[in-house]
């Protein structure tokens, strides 16, 4: 007598088109806006702004570019499932598996930058120790969220993101009556080689709206994708923009660094104290959207599709009856970003650094292997993006402006340190010795399995 089989545990659908939209817009780097523009300022003056916005519109490019491929083929795994179908296997693993592990390096670093926010609102505790105590209590908070649900982890989002658009859109409207247009010039007082080194941080800044194709599993309606990449793309890029037009207007280009987030000083000249307790409630709120969504979100959704083809083990596989979360999935990151985290007391510039560099070029490999099977997807399935109800304006254009930028941010970001090839070089070897030692044979076993029960 045959046992009776046991039903498969597959992700809730449930999300609707404001919760994508608000998953898109949230996942924006939140420490890069805040923080990384004080940087970009003090090499590029107020043509940061421009540099900022290039790297924006590179960014929706890309989103725009994969439009196609989220709605056609709407997974948990995103990248990774259509890079496999159109380049092969061991691209396909290597595309979701450097975009998830990005998520989880970001984490780490973003945490650090939430958990410093947080000391801001108590002056009298010692920044470096309570920067990190807060950074982990803040993982294990928003890991406990994700536990919850996809579905409470949206809303959740949703909740943040429009309390950090008010936050946004009130400062533009108080500041737009504070600008000295003198702080606008010269625009480019380091010429174009401040802009130009300028645009890897506003890379890092725009990155991870991608992140939303990860929904794919548990959304309503696919066709929500497509609208959703379109709608966050235009909200940040137009919000954050105008933001830090105003940012620059009110404060001069070499009163900012680094260590200054340039919109706490620009509301403190433009509301006093109060302004600056706002904007530094919202750089709290952007943080924790990208950590809440990006990290623990988009990352187990992948690492869960991946484990499901076998490319992973297969605890990170694993739904919970009730939520339908990758619950072990997320419990797995949570230690990893927690380790990152604690790493950064012994090697910060590692951690801030090597690894954040590192997770750029990741992302950019993974962004552009996808560009690909998106061009590729729109030769060889016409019929099939047809049948899926959504098609990418103007193609080929996005993807092609995608790739272009993609390789320009890479060129840039490595030119005068070749240095950051080593560490490149090590982590793709190591992937692709995974997957030649562990993720091929499994998958393979995997495949003939099912192939077996289809038989039955």
């Amino acid at each position: 007598m045959n046992e009776p089989r046991i039903r498969e545990v597959k992700p809730l659908k449930n999300l609707t088109f404001v919760m994508i939209w608000a998953i898109g817009v949230g996942s924006v780097i939140g420490d890069g806006i805040f923080l990384m523009l004080g940087q970009g300022f003090s090499v590029a003056g107020p043509g940061a702004v421009g540099a900022f916005l290039v790297a924006g519109v590179i960014q929706m490019c890309i989103m725009i570019g994969l439009g196609e491929l989220a709605v056609g083929m709407p997974n948990a795994g995103a990248m990774s499932v259509w890079v496999e179908r159109f380049l092969g296997k061991k691209w396909g693993f290597f595309s979701g598996f450097a975009f998830a592990a990005g998520w989880v390096i970001a984490g780490g670093s973003v945490s650090i930058a939430l958990g410093r926010v947080t000391c801001w609102f108590f002056p009298s505790l010692n920044q470096d120790t309570w920067a990190i105590v807060f950074a982990i209590m803040f993982l294990t908070l928003f890991a406990i969220f994700n536990l919850l649900g996809g579905l409470f982890t949206a809303k959740l989002q949703f909740g943040l993101v429009l309390l950090l658009i008010v936050i946004m859109i009130g400062f533009a409207i108080v500041g737009c009556f504070k600008i000295d247009i003198s702080n606008l010039s010269p625009m480019l007082p380091n010429g174009w080689q401040g802009f130009i080194a300028a645009l890897p941080m506003g890379t890092y800044a725009y990155i991870g709206a991608v992140t939303l194709t990860t929904c794919g599993a548990e959304c309503k309606d696919p066709r929500d994708l497509g609208k959703g990449l379109v709608a966050a793309s235009v909200t940040f890029l137009v919000l954050y923009t105008i933001d830090m037009l105003i940012v620059a207007g009110i404060v001069p280009w070499n009163k900012l660094g680094i260590d200054t987030s340039p919109f706490t000083y620009a509301a403190n000249i433009a509301m006093g104290p109060i302004g600056g307790a706002i904007l530094n409630v919202g750089a709290w709120v952007a943080a924790a959207t990208c950590i809440l969504v990006g990290t623990f979100y988009a990352a187990s959704r992948i690492f869960y599709q991946l484990s499901k083809d076998g490319y992973l083990p297969s605890f990170l596989g694993d739904l919970t009856q009730k939520t339908r979360t990758p619950a072990k999935g997320i419990v797995f990151i949570l230690v990893c970003s927690v380790l990152l985290v604690l790493l950064s007391i012994l090697s910060p510039d590692f951690v801030y650094i090597t690894l954040a560099n590192q997770m750029i070029f990741a992302w950019i490999i993974s962004w552009g292997m996808a560009l690909i099977a998106g061009i590729v997807y729109r030769k060889k399935a016409p019929g099939e993006i047809e049948k899926a109800g959504w098609k990418q304006p103007l193609f080929p254009l996005f993807p092609v402006l995608g790739l272009v930028g993609c390789l320009y941010v890479m060129y840039i970001t490595i030119a005068g340190d070749y240095s950051q090839f080593i560490p490149m070089a090590v982590w793709i070897a190591l992937l692709f010795i995974f997957y030649q030692v562990y993720s091929k044979n499994k998958s393979k076993h995997l495949q003939v399995e099912r192939e077996e029960k289809e038989v039955e």
